[in-house]
C-alpha cells in the first residue's frame, strides 16, 4: 500500500497523525512537499524588468528559491520525525495542486487537510488548492481538519424551496 501525505506548513502534524492513525505499520509511506513556483517566479520578472538581466548573481528570485528549498527539506525533516516510521520524502515544484495530483498517481490513498476557512463546516473548508486536489485525486483521499472540527452547529441552515405548483413559471 502507498500512501501519499501532502506537507503544508501549518496542517502537516495533523496529517501525519493521520497517516500514523489510519495506515498500516508496512505501509509505503511519501511525505511530498510542493513548493509553488509563484514567488520566486515573481521576484525573477521584478528583477529582470526593473534591473535589466546584468547581473544575474543578484537575482533575489534565485535566493527564494534557495530558501523555499531549504524550508521544504526542514518541514519534511519535522514530519518524518513525527511519523516516527520508515517514509520517502518528495519535494517537488510547480503548480501546487496539480503536483499532488501528479504524485498521486498510483497511490492507494492520499492525505490531506482541509486549506480553508476551517471555522464552519461546509465546502468553504476547502481553498482553491484543496478543492482542486480532492476534485481530481486519481486514488481515494483522507481528508482531515488540522484542528479540532466545528461544531455542526457551523452547518447554515437549510433553506427548502417551496414546492412549485405544476402550471408555476416563475418571471412571467
Amino acid at each position: 500500500m502507498t500512501v501519499i501525505v501532502w506537507i503544508v506548513e501549518g496542517t502537516w502534524p495533523a496529517c501525519v497523525d493521520a497517516a500514523r492513525t489510519h495506515t498500516p505499520a508496512n505501509a509505503d509511506l511519501v511525505l511530498l512537499h510542493v513548493t509553488g513556483h509563484e514567488v520566486p517566479g515573481a521576484a525573477h520578472g521584478a528583477y529582470a524588468g526593473l534591473l535589466g538581466r546584468a547581473r544575474p548573481d543578484r537575482d533575489p528570485g534565485t535566493a527564494m528559491e534557495h530558501l523555499a528549498a531549504a524550508s521544504a527539506e526542514q518541514l519534511l525533516a519535522s514530519a518524518a520525525k513525527r511519523l516516527g516510521r520508515p517514509c520517502a520524502r518528495q519535494e517537488r515544484s510547480g503548480s501546487v495542486e496539480r503536483e499532488v495530483v501528479a504524485a498521486a498517481e498510483g497511490a492507494d490513498l492520499l492525505i490531506l487537510a482541509r486549506d480553508g476557512d476551517r471555522t464552519h463546516l461546509g465546502p468553504r473548508s476547502l481553498g482553491p488548492a484543496g478543492r482542486f486536489i480532492v476534485d481530481h485525486a486519481p486514488c481515494p483521499v483522507l481528508l482531515v481538519w488540522p484542528e479540532t472540527a466545528p461544531s455542526t452547529t457551523t452547518i447554515p441552515p437549510h433553506h427548502r424551496q417551496p414546492p412549485q405548483s405544476p402550471g408555476h413559471h416563475p418571471g412571467r
